[in-house]
């Protein structure tokens, strides 16, 4: 065996060696981060396409006085439970994180009460995007209107424009937050209909399982394009309204008995 030979063999077997110890060291970097999700349905491959546009139908004959499920199953879906008092109680409740609210609509003419769950409406034209300064707030292809934390620089015009008062400003540091819903001081936050599910390909959000496992069934979570959805099925079987119809936003978010 020459000289040139040898050399390439032992380059060879190094190369080999370096190659399967960047592997191994790889995975050990990795892994602890592979854990933290749950990949049982399977991430996106492919983009977010127009294809469908998400939404909600929430029907709130069937929305039970007293119940707070669904604003409980939001908070440790995206980690809001994890907040910690720092004020008084009383200022406490106007400065924490808020996504879903339980309210009480009553009509002057009737008297009549009705609550329902109100969370980011997912407009179709959101009056937060038009007004965001750097692009932080924008629309996805599938209707999901969300708030880009890298480029919030928290000026809060988006919660000024937003009629529904949906969105939430993090005035404290976070701590313990959850790996798929990053969160940073500074920051404007709402309802993302669980994107990071939609993501995994899951089919449904927190609030909604919450409400069926409490027996009540009163929000449906699904593809509003799609004429043979669940939810489009039980929108031509019930009125249903949008909330400020008058400001011709086309939520997405749609609800029966109001």
């Amino acid at each position: 065996m020459n000289e040139n030979t040898t050399h390439t063999s032992v380059d060879s077997r190094r190369r080999g060696f370096i190659g399967t110890a960047a592997g191994v060291s790889a995975a050990a970097l990795v892994a602890p981060g592979v854990f933290l999700h749950s990949l049982a349905a399977g991430p996106r491959t492919e983009p977010v396409t127009d294809d469908v546009r998400w939404g909600l139908l929430i029907d709130t004959a069937k929305c039970a006085d007293g119940c707070s499920a669904c604003v409980e199953a939001c908070e440790r879906e995206n980690g809001l439970d994890l907040q910690e008092p720092r004020h008084p109680e009383s200022k406490w409740e106007h400065q924490k994180a808020v996504w879903i609210r339980k309210v009480k609509l009553q009509d002057n003419q009737t008297g009549r009460i009705t609550q329902l769950p109100l969370m980011c409406q997912h407009c179709e034209h959101p009056p937060c995007v038009d007004v965001c300064p750097t692009g932080a707030s924008f629309k996805r292809a599938d209707g999901i209107v969300m708030v880009d934390r890298h480029l919030c620089i928290g000026c809060r015009y988006c919660m000024m424009a937003c009629p529904y008062k949906a969105r939430s400003f993090i005035h404290q540091n976070t701590t313990g937050q959850l790996t798929a819903v990053p969160r940073g001081k500074g920051c404007v936050e709402g309802c993302n209909l669980c994107v990071h599910r939609r993501d995994q390909g899951e089919e449904s959000t927190a609030c909604v399982d919450a409400c069926a496992a409490e027996g009540h069934g009163a929000i449906l979570f699904g593809d509003l394009k799609d004429p043979d959805s669940t939810i489009n099925q039980r929108l031509r079987e019930i009125p249903s309204r949008q909330i400020r119809e008058d400001l011709m936003l086309n939520t997405g978010v749609r609800y029966a008995g109001v």
